[in-house]
């Protein structure tokens, strides 16, 4: 119930309900609240829920990460820094996005903004071209999902490098529709490229599927 009243952005409901239940909230629950924190900007109700997440788990370092994350999405850049010496301290290190797609046979991995692809002047213009597409459908990207203290225009520039968008421009590129496009990430697929995905599998009439590090998702005809 948590997860979907998050997924809602009923986040003030989700609390409520947290509150009210007959049994302690364990982490996975405060995860589920500070994710929603992080996605409707909420900065009072995140830090509750990151406070008891360290509170129950005070040794974890993955809770430093999304503490880092949380803060970098409402602007407390200092705290942010805080969290990320953290989890430097605790011998955490950062692991790059990497997509993965088979064309022909053969498994190409593509990391984010990394540009050592043979096609990357190809993949490139791909990218381009369906940044053009959807931005003149309205689509207004989340930067909120950027983790860099830069400037709006650079965020943007830093999710069209996300690895999803150059694996899923890859596969536009070397194959012709109705060919489904099917991509395998490492990490879970950030707020704004689901929404982008949509958009693209609508443009390009494909059938998209990703599987991220927590499920499947099927893009078909913007949804």
């Amino acid at each position: 119930m948590v997860d979907l009243l998050c997924r809602a952005s009923l986040v003030d409901e989700a609390c409520s309900f947290v509150q009210t239940m007959p049994f302690s909230p364990n982490p996975v629950i405060w995860r589920t609240v500070l994710i929603g924190c992080q996605k409707n900007k909420m900065l009072h109700k995140g830090e509750i829920a990151g406070e008891q997440l360290l509170a129950l788990e005070p040794t974890n370092t993955e809770i430093y990460i999304l503490l880092s994350n949380f803060y970098a999405s409402v602007s407390q850049w200092e705290k942010m820094s805080h969290a990320r010496k953290k989890t430097k301290e605790m011998g955490m290190k950062a692991v790059p996005g990497c997509t993965s797609i088979e064309i022909g046979g053969l498994v190409h991995e593509f990391v984010s903004g990394d540009w050592h692809h043979p096609e990357a002047k190809e993949i490139r213009h791909v990218l381009r071209v369906i940044s053009e597409q959807v931005s003149d459908s309205g689509h207004d990207p989340l930067i909120s999902d950027v983790l860099h203290n830069v400037a709006d225009e650079e965020k943007g520039s830093y999710l069209c490098e996300h690895s999803e968008r150059l694996s899923i421009a890859y596969g536009l590129l070397k194959t012709k529709a109705p060919a489904p496009t099917r991509i395998v990430n490492n990490l879970r697929v950030c707020i704004d490229c689901h929404e982008v995905t949509k958009i693209i599998s609508k443009i390009y009439e494909r059938e998209i599927i990703v599987r991220d590090g927590v499920r499947f998702h099927k893009f078909v005809n913007g949804t």
